[in-house]
């Protein structure tokens, strides 16, 4: 979940479709591809999906392989992203239908002119998300005057603003590199930057550099960066239906790794290009959400646990860096009916 330079949000738009990915984690080099095996053409039968590197969407892995689509009887073209970005830029320009992504991106590409819905919450990073430093930067402080990359404008390069904030810095206090993410990686590791702000499973190439260590991570901003379920609003409009059980289908996805852990960390470990072993170790900065905890998220409140509240917060960052030149009206950009709609039917526990 990140970004780059202070550049217009539609020229970014433009250049995240020339980004590679050039890391030697598994997980960046896997090419853009659906998993059905075809491309599929626009269709009113077939919602056209799109995800990639984070522990909160790897479970649409689980669904595609175990049928889960199938059996809630939604033809799914699930495409995996090796570049975060470029999923965000092929459903603003309308080749997917629905894409895996945070917040903030998604307030920044509304912001841009795309009409967007976000119809479920996958999670809220608890950890996986973070700022890795060098041996010798034992501090938020000792970041002053040293490089940092991230993807800038994104939910990492956020997490490292509230960061320097908290520490009494501030963005001109360090020598901000704008890489995309498995970039930003690999120039840490390969030392020509002194700390990094990248998402898991980069977080486990970066710590890979001798002596690195965390200076913090998404777990000391509690609900600072969620992570969604987001559609087209043209496709919503037209096809509740294939929304609905979309949205069922997560959920289904959920209690089926519920039941078989084992067989679903091995798809998702596989799909993350990570063994197993350190794929649970993604659990803990990861909050998955339930179907209670996304219908309280929805409603309009005063802190972050409220995703109109977040939504506004992240606004605010976005105009204050540049990305957005006025603040987008976000008053139509959540809709929970399809959650409730689950919720009403879901067997009660």
């Amino acid at each position: 979940m990140k970004k780059r330079s202070l550049l217009q949000y539609c020229i970014i738009s433009i250049i995240t479709l020339c980004v590679a990915v050039g890391c030697s984690n598994p997980a960046t080099q896997i090419k853009t591809n659906s998993e059905t095996g075809t491309s599929a053409p626009v269709s009113a039968n077939l919602v056209r999906l799109g995800f990639s590197a984070w522990p909160g969407w790897f479970p649409w892995q689980v669904a595609q392989d175990q049928g889960i689509f199938a059996a809630n009887k939604t033809p799914v073209d699930l495409k995996w992203f090796d570049g975060y970005l470029e999923s965000i830029s092929t459903l603003n320009t309308g080749q997917i239908d629905a894409n895996s992504q945070t917040l903030g991106d998604t307030v920044s590409s509304i912001g841009g002119g795309t009409d967007l819905v976000v119809v479920l919450t996958n999670d809220n990073s608890t950890g996986n998300d973070k700022v890795i430093a060098r041996p010798g930067i034992n501090s938020v402080a000792d970041l002053k005057g040293k490089k940092v990359a991230a993807e800038e404008g994104t939910v990492d390069h956020f997490l490292l603003l509230q960061g320097l904030k908290k520490a009494g810095l501030s963005a001109k206090d360090i020598q901000f590199v704008p890489l995309e993410t498995g970039k930003a990686a690999t120039a840490f590791v390969g030392g020509q930057v002194d700390a990094v702000a990248v998402f898991a499973p980069f977080t486990t190439q970066a710590l890979k550099r001798g002596g690195s260590k965390e200076l913090f991570s998404s777990k000391d901003f509690p609900g600072s960066i969620s992570d969604h379920l987001v559609f087209t609003r043209k496709f919503v409009n037209e096809h509740g239906d294939l929304v609905q059980g979309l949205v069922n289908s997560w959920f289904a996805t959920l209690d089926y790794i519920k039941a078989n852990p084992d067989k679903a960390y091995e798809i998702m470990a596989k799909r993350a290009g990570v063994s197993i072993e350190e794929y649970k170790q993604y659990a803990d900065g990861t909050s998955i959400f339930s179907v209670e905890q996304n219908l309280k998220a929805f409603p309009v409140g005063n802190n972050m646990a409220s995703l109109p509240f977040a939504a506004k917060q992240m606004s605010q960052f976005l105009n204050e860096v540049g990305l957005v030149k006025t603040q987008p009206d976000l008053s139509k950009l959540f809709d929970d009916r399809f959650v409730k709609a689950y919720a009403e039917k879901a067997p009660k526990s």
